[in-house]
């Protein structure tokens, strides 16, 4: 029992150390979320070039950080017409350039992290795009095209259906601060945080019964901390295999990271291991459900040597330019809850977090919950926009998306999830 509880404090004060940024993390996301469209999205993305993988990468960094749900959404925007390299750009910043996994880096690691993390996804990206140049084939893209076209249904299917954005005229700041506006903040806000939820908790408990009951000298040995060369060497090419067999995506393996920086891994095998949340077993089936076993295997050796070589990247020019931190200045947050900027941080976002989750309730929010797992049919081909609104609280909002007067919609990937019951007005 002590064991346990030593554990659960490490997950206690991980959790308290990045509250607050999650909570401005998502927010920022769900803005501009808010008011861009994904048809428009798909327009920017319709090749390979490298404006618009940039392109693709900045859209991507503004969306959803959740793994699974990121992966859905690349998928769903390939079928309506991206580009699958553009698709891919997308899916790597959607998880590897998001605000708050910067935020959490700078938090638990060190701004160096942050820095590294946004300097290696662009460097995962070119590889990848290269490595796809070089090496795939029209009749491998043309069985992944099919493959998606079927509609198999796989994690986040209905959320990455949903589109949430705010239509209309006016600035940026008029359709943000309307009724529409705030409301479709708030939904995509929750519904964020319920796509990333269970692999936060889950990276976090796994992160602190590893900081609690793995001593760092395994880790020491397993990443040859006291072999200079050989630890930079290996690091980048065994740390995404331990993020693979770790079932943990997203911000979720922030925390083991943490764990790993501090038992010995390498700088660049820190980076390495943050990029591979996309490689995971879990993920990897979907991909297979996705666009098939033979692109599959493409796609996970191929993300494979760009996390690698990202990881040597980052390591070389860091430790050239004398940016790498000091592993025995790392440190895992165990003191728990004490009066200090976080906690006031902490209380001034959970109470807007608490303010949007009201709002998301008031306005038919609940429905969009059950939507999110929800399985696509395909068969359907319907591409219409569906106005299903639900009163609550005195608000009409869609049920599946924010808005009142037809100013907002959920708007349906072909393929996209189910529909709540209608109730025209």
């Amino acid at each position: 029992m002590h064991a346990v509880a030593h554990a659960l404090s490490i997950t206690g004060a991980m959790t308290w150390e990045i509250t607050w940024a999650l909570i401005l993390g998502f927010l920022l996301s769900a803005i501009v979320q808010a008011v861009v469209r994904k048809a428009t999205i798909v327009r920017l993305m319709g090749d390979d070039r490298p404006r618009t993988l940039g392109v693709a990468a900045l859209l991507g960094s503004a969306s959803s950080s959740c793994s699974y749900a990121a992966v859905a959404l690349a998928r769903a925007l390939f079928r309506r017409g991206a580009d699958f390299t553009a698709a891919m750009a997308f899916e790597i910043a959607s998880t590897n350039l998001v605000v708050e996994l910067g935020v959490i880096l700078a938090l638990l690691m060190g701004w160096q992290f942050t820095v590294a993390e946004f300097a290696g996804g662009p460097v995962m990206i070119v590889v990848l795009a290269l490595l796809f140049r070089l090496t795939l084939r029209e009749r491998l893209l043309r069985e992944a095209r099919q493959q998606a076209d079927r509609g198999v249904a796989g994690s986040m299917e209905g959320h990455a259906a949903m589109d949430m954005s705010v239509t209309g005229e006016g600035s940026f700041l008029r359709r943000l601060l309307s009724r529409d506006g705030t409301t479709s903040v708030a939904h995509v806000f929750v519904m964020e945080w319920a796509a990333i939820l269970r692999d936060l908790v889950v990276g976090l408990l796994i992160a602190g019964a590893i900081a609690a009951w793995v001593p760092d000298s395994f880790w020491r040995h397993f990443f040859f901390s006291g072999h200079p060369v050989l630890s930079k060497v290996w690091g980048p090419l065994f740390g995404p295999l331990v993020a693979v067999v770790s079932f943990v995506c997203s911000i979720g393996n922030v925390p083991l990271a943490v764990v790993l920086w501090k038992g010995g891994i390498s700088f660049g095998g820190v980076v390495a291991f943050i990029f591979a949340d996309l490689l995971i077993l879990p993920i990897l089936a979907i991909y297979r459900r996705y666009y098939g076993l033979r692109t599959a295997l493409y796609l996970a050796g191929t993300f494979y040597v760009a996390m690698v070589v990202a990881g040597y990247v980052v390591e070389l020019v860091f430790s050239g330019a004398g940016l790498v931190p000091d592993q025995a200045d790392a440190t895992i947050p165990a003191g728990g809850v004490r009066w200090n900027y976080t906690t006031w941080l902490n209380i001034v976002f959970l109470l807007l977090g608490a303010a949007l989750l009201i709002r998301f309730l008031r306005t038919g929010g609940g429905p969009m919950l059950r939507m999110m797992g929800g399985s696509p049919d395909s068969s359907s081909g319907d591409t219409s926009h569906d106005h299903a609104h639900a009163r609550a609280g005195g608000d009409t909002a869609p049920a599946a998306g924010p808005g009142s007067g037809g100013h907002a919609h959920h708007h349906q990937e072909p393929g996209g999830g189910p529909r709540p019951p209608h109730d025209h007005h």
